[in-house]
Formats: C-alpha cells, sequence, structure tokens
C-alpha cells in the first residue's frame, strides 16, 4: 500500500513539472507574439509619424533618420527574444540540461568506479601482507614456543617418492634401524594414517597423532592434537621432537624445521602416490653424508644424509 502511494506521489511530481514546464513556454511564446504585434504597430507608427506627420523629421544620426535606430533596436529585441524562446530553449533547454547533467553523473560514475577499482587493489594488497605477516607471527610463535630441535626424519628416492598406499615402498634394514636410534627416547609427531600404520605405538617414544577428526580414539599414552602447532607445543619438553609423516604433515613442517635426517634411496618409484617436499638449497646446508650400496639386505643403494637449516 505504501510502496503504491509513494509510486503514485511520483508520478504526479514528474507529471506535475512537465505541466509547470509546458506552461511556462506557453507564455514565453505568448510575451514573443505580443513583442511582435507591438513591434509591428510601432514601426508603423514610427514611420507614419516620421513621413506623414513630420515628427523629428530633422533630427538625424550620421546622416540617417532617428526612427531608423529605433526600429533596428526594436527589431534586435525582437530577434533576441525569438532566439531565445525557439533557438536557444532548444538547444539549451530541459532536453540539454539533461544530457550535461547525464554526461556529468556518467563522468563522476567513471571516476568512482576507477577509485574502487584503486581502493580493491589496495585492499588486495593490504589483505595479503596481512596474511603474510600472520604467517610470519604464526611461524615465530611456534618457533618460540619449541624451544629445541625440531628434525624430520624420512625416507625419500631420488624423485621424493616416499611411499604408496600408506606404506613404504622398500624395506631397507640399516634405515630401520638407524629410525629406532635417532628416535628412541622422543616424541614423534605424525599424521593420523601414518600412525595407522604401525601395527601398534612403537616402544620407547611419545606418539603425537594430528587429526581433525572428533573423537578419535587412541591407545593410552597417545597424545591427540588438531594442528601441527599444537603437536610442537605438546613436545615443547623434548630437545629433539621428529617429524616422521606423512606427506601432509612433512609439507607443513619443513617450514619449521632445524633438521632434516633423510635417507636418500638412490632410485626412483613411479607407481608412488606419496612424496617429500623438494630441499631448497638455499635454505637447507648439507653437513653429513654416509653411502651405502646395495647387498643382500638392501635392494638399493641409499645415503645417510643430514641437513641443517642456514
Amino acid at each position: 500500500m505504501f510502496g503504491k502511494k509513494k509510486q503514485i506521489s511520483t508520478i504526479d511530481k514528474d507529471q506535475l513539472e512537465l505541466i509547470e514546464n509546458a506552461q511556462k513556454r506557453i507564455r514565453q511564446k505568448k510575451r514573443l507574439y505580443i513583442h511582435f504585434v507591438i513591434f509591428l504597430i510601432g514601426a508603423v507608427f514610427l514611420i507614419l509619424a516620421n513621413t506623414v506627420l513630420g515628427i523629428g523629421k530633422d533630427f538625424t544620426i550620421a546622416g540617417v533618420n532617428w526612427f531608423v535606430y529605433a526600429i533596428l533596436a526594436w527589431l534586435i529585441l525582437f530577434l533576441y527574444h525569438f532566439i531565445n524562446v525557439f533557438i536557444t530553449n532548444k538547444f539549451m533547454g530541459k532536453d540539454w540540461e539533461k544530457q550535461q547533467l547525464d554526461k556529468l553523473v556518467n563522468q563522476q560514475e567513471a571516476r568512482i568506479d576507477k577509485l574502487k577499482q584503486s581502493f580493491l587493489k589496495e585492499e588486495t594488497k593490504m589483505a595479503q601482507t596481512q596474511a603474510y605477516n600472520e604467517a610470519k607471527t604464526e611461524q615465530r610463535a611456534i618457533e618460540k614456543k619449541k624451544g629445541n630441535e625440531l628434525t624430520i626424519i624420512v625416507a625419500a628416492g631420488e624423485d621424493n617418492a616416499i611411499g604408496k598406499d600408506n606404506d613404504l615402498i622398500w624395506h631397507l634394514s640399516d634405515d630401520l634401524k638407524r629410525f629406532k636410534s635417532l628416535t628412541s627416547g622422543h616424541h614423534i609427531i605424525m599424521g593420523r594414517k601414518t600412525f595407522e600404520s604401525f601395527p601398534k605405538p612403537l616402544p620407547n617414544r611419545t606418539h603425537i597423532v594430528i587429526t581433525r577428526q572428533k573423537g578419535y580414539e587412541v591407545p593410552s599414552g597417545v597424545i591427540v592434537v588438531n594442528s601441527l602447532h599444537d603437536a610442537i607445543d605438546a613436545a615443547r619438553n623434548d630437545k629433539q621432537p621428529f617429524i616422521i609423516g606423512g606427506g601432509e604433515i612433512y609439507k607443513q613442517s619443513i617450514k619449521f624445521a632445524d633438521k632434516l635426517e633423510i635417507t636418500r634411496v638412490h632410485a626412483s618409484f613411479e607407481d608412488a602416490d606419496t612424496f617429500f617436499p623438494e630441499i631448497d638449497s638455499t635454505t637447507w646446508k648439507e653437513v653429513k653424508r654416509t653411502t651405502h650400496d646395495a647387498d643382500e639386505k638392501h635392494a638399493y643403494a641409499f645415503s645417510f644424509i643430514t641437513y641443517l637449516r642456514k
């Protein structure tokens, strides 16, 4: 109901404006016609007064009779009125004003759109900067909180393959012994799938499992957390906690790790489905390497390599 009233009110206002404009034009034309009639009558009167009655016959300006100037002045006034009504009003009337207004509005809208685009670009830059700062803040918080030497331990092929179907692709006896020797007595941080690949929790190690599953059930002594940040916090009292997998956990943790213990298997494995991140030589420095050839206990040659963050 209120919407209809508003619409009717708007229509009435527009119609009233048109009516007023039409009435104004009628008055202008009416004045022009009156002006024209008076001009004709006045011109005839001046001619008769001068030629028949002899009024002002001897009064001239630059040799031209005065009534000629009077008629010319009157004619100029008439022409001005005519131009104002029929020409100026046509080219600079309501339609012209509307065109100019639309032109100015379009220019302003273009400027506003340009400002919006500029603002969006600045806002995007600010958002990117904010995200970067938040990531750096989180990284510093993790580094400050852990207060230890976070170590990644992994066995990876030349193509960085580390497993298939949640299991190792190879069985290297010396690699398993090294893994046990390095991680015994420490916290080992892993994803849920890596934990589930064990027949049972590994002895003499504190297991920290990262999972988003609510109510995830684990044996007594196993710690369940929801993020890498919480896992590092849970291992804060260990001087050297280890990240042991899987692929996504390696990808997240390599940004925070202090040390890499890599078993580099000198072969490529095309059927692998899980990979270790590329080791950036500008970030990591190799400090130790021990190479083992293939033998009756080891199907592949491999090297134990230790990297420290530069």
